[in-house]
């Protein structure tokens, strides 16, 4: 890189790290690297201050293997700008249902590619959508990017517990907006909470239908409409194991 002179990389931002720290070392001047965009992994704020005090302009892209780019930031670094070869949608995870503008939830991409078309691509990753245009001048729709992932299976009590149960305990009661399994302990034992969001709610009801699409018996916790996170997660592991 410094025998010819490199002015730009693309890769992982651990790696352009690895590379820079290793040039400082062995004394290789790199000062004309002054763009970076990254992928494949997480840019910590602390390591983008880095770049930016080399003088490196290091922004993010979000992509997969199936589909190649799906979305990437512009030099306004607020949310990433969706790719206009794409179709995105942010569904509630283990429903396939779109969720509203800025709630978090599943990405999902269309690609209407001739030779590899893919048709609401389950990606697997947690993001939402951001309101209005991006201060860049970017006309088309912003995500926030990456924020963690959507497969939140979880063992309670030996027993598996998936989104898709949890959705289709809340399919079962019109009533209820939204609903999240929170796994505790107790000593020695799991304590599984369901928590839902209803004005109103038969308990007795709820109690029935959580033993009979979970095969677990839990606590229910009713609770105000628009009172649970907004992180896309439908369960919660709050165990810790000493």
């Amino acid at each position: 890189a410094a025998d010819v002179g490199v002015t730009a990389y693309a890769g992982t931002p651990d790696f352009l790290k690895m590379i820079l720290d290793k040039a400082d070392e062995m004394g290789l001047d790199l000062s004309r690297l002054k763009r970076a965009v990254v992928g494949g992994g997480a840019l910590f704020p602390a390591m983008r201050a880095e770049y930016a005090a080399r003088g490196i302009l290091c922004l993010q892209c979000y992509a997969t293997a199936d589909l190649g780019n799906i979305a990437y930031e512009s030099p306004a670094q607020q949310g990433m700008i969706v790719d206009e070869g794409v179709i995105v949608e942010i569904v509630r995870p283990g429903t396939g249902d779109p969720v509203p503008e800025g709630e978090v939830g599943e990405v999902v991409v269309t690609t209407l590619n001739h030779d590899y078309p893919l048709i609401r691509f389950a990606t697997g990753d947690l993001s939402a959508v951001l309101p209005g245009q991006s201060p860049c001048g970017r006309t088309n729709m912003r995500i926030r990017g990456w924020m963690g992932r959507a497969d939140q299976t979880t063992k309670i009590k030996g027993m598996f517990v998936r989104p898709e149960q949890v959705a289709d305990l809340v399919a079962r009661h019109p009533q209820v907006v939204r609903a999240r399994v929170v796994a505790t302990r107790e000593g020695a034992r799991d304590v599984m909470t369901v928590q839902v969001e209803a004005e109103a709610c038969d308990v007795q009801a709820l109690e029935k239908t959580v033993v009979e699409v979970l095969k677990l018996k839990g606590a229910i916790a009713i609770v105000p409409p628009g009172s649970l996170p907004n992180d896309g997660k439908v369960i919660e592991d709050r165990r810790v194991y000493d």
